[in-house]
């Protein structure tokens, strides 16, 4: 592959849309070489590049760090936030249609982010996210603003089991009437998660209802854990 639009391009969408459907999240593997993994990790403290840090303990987010990425994004990310924004717009707005939601969202990212400027939301939201020994990130979702993308992605930096051990990803449905699932996953490195941001549909004996999800970090045991979050719309601030 030439370009990390073609390896995205020429993975197999309909199954992992399937996923997406089916579960809430769908995990594609080997999308990055792990020497651009180590050149993310490595620019990590370069100045510059980012346009603020985040330190999740005094925010009681949990325990580490992460940085926002600042516009002109590296060129890489910026492709992979738009070639799978593609793939899996129909996704969402198959969603939307499921549960009744009057909402659609637009083909092509560059719309996407033109609707988010539209209602003053111009900050990206890209981050690098890191975590030391006993590192964690509680349940959460990442919204920004009025204006969001029903789904995100998660790029996998560190090998786990190697170079960190605990800080499983961890996703969780609230199911109405019943008790909540945990989803608890261990990408390898260089693999992509794509999953819900805040909620999506299951088909009930009535028709589809709508499960609320969450997402967050089990405690790191010992190494450090980083990963790339690319979310699809900006922020506020």
């Amino acid at each position: 592959m030439n370009s990390i639009n073609e390896k995205l391009d020429a993975q197999n969408w309909p199954e992992i849309r399937r996923q997406l459907h089916a579960n809430g999240y769908a995990v594609v593997k080997n999308i990055l070489k792990p020497e651009v993994c180590k050149e993310l990790i490595s620019d990590y403290d370069v100045t510059g590049k980012y346009r603020k840090t985040i330190s999740m303990e005094r925010y009681r987010f949990g325990l580490g760090e992460y940085k926002y990425f600042r516009y002109p994004l590296p060129d890489q990310i910026t492709k992979i936030r738009e070639t799978v924004y593609a793939h899996i717009a129909p996704v969402a707005n198959r969603w939307m249609e499921e549960l009744r939601i009057e909402k659609t969202f637009p083909e092509t990212h560059s719309d996407m982010i033109a609707l988010c400027a539209k209602n003053e939301q111009t900050k990206p939201t890209v981050l690098i996210l890191k975590y030391g020994k006993g590192g964690f990130n509680t349940l959460h979702q990442d919204l920004y603003g009025d204006v969001f993308f029903p789904m995100q992605v998660v790029l996998f930096l560190n090998e786990p089991g190697k170079d960190y051990t605990g800080g499983e990803f961890v996703l969780t449905e609230q199911i109405p009437r019943a008790q909540s699932k945990a989803n608890v996953l261990m990408p390898g490195v260089g693999d992509m998660l794509i999953f819900t941001t805040n909620f999506r549909p299951v088909k009930g004996s009535r028709g589809f209802y709508r499960v609320n999800m969450k997402h967050g970090v089990s405690p790191v045991h010992a190494g450090e854990r980083h990963t790339l979050d690319i979310i699809f719309h900006d922020a506020l601030s």
